[in-house]
């Protein structure tokens, strides 16, 4: 049972992550309009949300929920980075500082983080659950 809350959470998580990604990427590709720009990998970034979001759904294997981990994980911590650090572009990556923090980016951060810890905790309990299976 809990492990199941978890996962719906855990799915609830990505799939906002993934539609403040999708609001936001028009604006974030006004600096490149002509380039890869933020507005892609947002969109990118919001695909993989998806997906990872579906793929929990499906499997809610351990392998799901670490996929659901790393894409949260690193979508917070690419907003907490941005939001800090005013990093030069860095290969296709434009530089995306963006000190402001406006109730989408906001929500955003907190969901993912929250989601981030939601989907370590459901790695540990199926962790758990396959441990106590009976071997026969």
């Amino acid at each position: 049972m809990a492990e199941r809350v978890v996962r719906g959470l855990v799915v609830l998580a990505l799939v906002v992550d993934a539609v403040i990604h999708l609001r936001l990427a028009p604006q974030m590709q006004l600096a490149a309009p002509g380039g890869i720009g933020g507005g892609w990998l947002f969109r990118i970034q919001a695909v993989v949300a998806l997906l990872a979001a579906v793929f929990l759904l499906w499997k809610g294997s351990r392998l799901a929920y670490l996929v659901a981990a790393v894409v949260l994980v690193s979508v917070f911590g690419a907003v907490m980075t941005y939001a800090f650090v005013d990093l030069p572009a860095i290969g296709p990556i434009p530089p995306m500082y963006d000190p402001q923090w406006y109730p989408e980016k906001t929500l955003s951060a907190v969901v993912e983080g929250l989601g981030a810890v939601l989907a370590l905790a459901g790695l540990w309990l199926t962790s758990r659950q396959v441990r106590d299976v009976p071997r026969g």
